[in-house]
This record gives C-alpha cells, structure tokens and sequence, in this order.
C-alpha cells in the first residue's frame, strides 16, 4: 500500500483524530426532542407495518377511510357505502323485492369495498457532504445534531435509517440502515471533514444502498436528505464531476425516489449548483438561512408533509 493512500478504517475506532492527512473531525451538535414526523399518504398497497407513513394496505387492517367498486372480490365489504350505492335504484327493482320478499335489493355491481390506511416504515437515508468548504465545520455540527434527534425520533417508529459521508476521494456508510440509536451514536461521535468532494460517488452509493433495501424490504418507503452545496468536483469515470453527479441523480427521479437537497453553500458565494442538482433529483431543495438542527428537522418535516 503506497503512502498516499489511506489504510482501510474502523468507523467506530476513535481512537486517533486524523485518519488521513489534514483531516478534521467535528462533534456532534446538540440534541432536542423530536416532534412527530408525519408523512403524507403513500398511493402503494403494502403488506408491511410500521408506525409513520400512512398507506394503502389490502388487508383487512387499518383505518377504513373511503370505499370504492369490489369488482369481483367480495371480502372486506363496505356495507354503508354498499347500501348508499345501492339506494337510487330501489325503485326501479320493486318488482325484484316484492318477488323476492326483500326489503333492499342489492346486486353484485352495487357492492363497495373498504379501502383502509395503515402506518408504514421508511427508510431515511442521510447523505451528507463531509467535503471542506466555508463554515463546514459548524454546518456539520448542527446537521449531526439534527440526525441524532431525527434517529431517536425515526427508532420510537420503527423506521430504518442509515448514514452515507462523502469527502476526499471516497463515499464511506458511516451507518447502513439500521433502527439502532445506539450504533447511531458511536458512528456519529467523531466524523471527519476536509478535502476535495467526490458528489458522485456519494449519490451512487446512496442509490445502492436504497435499491438493495427496496429489494429486501419491498414495502419500505425510502427518502434520500442530502446535504450538499452541490459543488462536485472528483469524479469516478472520465466524465466532467458535475455530469456525472447529473447523470447519477437522475436514477433517483427515475425510480420514483423521493429526495430532499438542504443546499449548504453560503448565499454570497451559492452559483445555484445545488438547486440544479435537486432539479435532476426530482426533488425541492432548501436554502436554510441558518443551519440549526431544529430548523433543519422542522425543514424535512415539512416536506414530509407536502409532498
């Protein structure tokens, strides 16, 4: 192994503070409690429970909220909405009730069935720019402190979170997904920033590992939060950085992956790198005046719940 490289790394070995050369590492910032983090109505059926995200669920659990045509299935009836179905054409089946002795004629086509929603576990995967620019130091601090509250928040609802950094030259899973605070904490303690930003590699990682969850877990509901100012600039391939991070970030959109930018360059010096790659994301992008965890929490709070 020649000099210039890094030897591989324990990422809960905290032992020494520069685990390459000329970086830094940052504390993690302060914590708070953790509001409810509601997440709007999902248009998938999932068999899977969890207790954030509301769903469509086929069965027969869950909060019944509307009903629509059974068709040819005939479990989980909605009798109200059957009968209210049903009632404009009492009339013109007289004859059919009086032949019959039957007090309400209900016919096949006027069955209904429940539609109900359930809660379902996501999988929020952070994705933060470790890469040395202005004030990062500080930005790092309040966003750890933020994901810290945001993983004890996403633990008591059984979602699944994980944690991707991306500097120098390389993309490390600092976290993969997990629902465990406790393996939260010890990779969060010492988390060094500093070098070039390999944008790239972080985004392909972070598809990576969404997919592989979405293959193991099919019922998950993954979100990506990058933390980026969008500025790339090593790149894996011979392309431009930037083309690359371009050409990566439109798999997200593709695959129906839902993303939220937090642009993290400062507003006198922000080319609008961030929001261009949001764009290609298919997501919004946030420019937060002032880093805070809460402000950052209350943030991807809100698009939560706008979406």
């Amino acid at each position: 192994m020649s000099e210039a490289e890094p030897a591989p790394q324990n990422v809960f070995d905290t032992g020494s503070n520069y685990w390459w050369e000329g970086g830094k590492q940052v504390k993690t910032g302060e914590e708070f409690v953790a509001r409810s983090l509601d997440t709007p109505l999902d248009r998938l059926t999932r068999k899977t429970s969890g207790r954030r995200s509301r769903t469509h669920t086929d069965r027969k659990r869950g909060r019944y909220i509307q009903a629509r045509p059974a068709g040819n299935r005939t479990d989980d009836v909605a009798f109200d909405a059957t009968l209210r179905a049903a009632a404009p054409f009492q009339i013109e089946r007289t004859e059919e009730r009086d032949t019959s002795d039957l007090a309400y004629s209900i016919h096949m086509e006027d069955l209904q069935r429940k539609v109900r929603v359930k809660k379902s576990a996501n999988l929020i995967l952070f994705v933060v720019d470790a890469s040395w620019s202005m004030a990062v130091a500080e930005r790092m601090k309040a966003t750890k402190g933020a994901i810290m509250s945001l993983l004890t928040d996403a633990y008591q609802r059984r979602d699944r979170v994980g944690l991707i950094v991306f500097q120098k030259d390389r993309a490390l899973i600092v976290l993969p997904p997990t629902s465990s605070v406790t393996l939260a904490k010890k990779a969060l303690v010492d988390i060094p920033v500093g070098g070039k930003t390999p944008l790239s590699a972080g985004l392909k990682l972070a598809y990576e590992i969404i997919r592989q969850e979405q293959s193991r877990h099919p019922d998950v509901m993954p979100m990506m939060i990058l933390l980026t100012d969008g500025a790339g600039n090593v790149a894996m391939t011979d392309l431009p950085p930037q083309e690359e991070a371009h050409r990566i970030a439109d798999l997200f959109d593709e695959h129906h992956i839902r993303t939220v930018t937090i642009n993290m360059e400062h507003a006198a010096f922000d080319q609008g790198l961030a929001r261009r790659l949001a764009e290609r994301l298919g997501g919004p992008c946030y420019t937060l005046s002032e880093l805070k965890a809460e402000i950052l929490y209350e943030t991807v709070k809100q698009e939560l719940n706008t979406l």
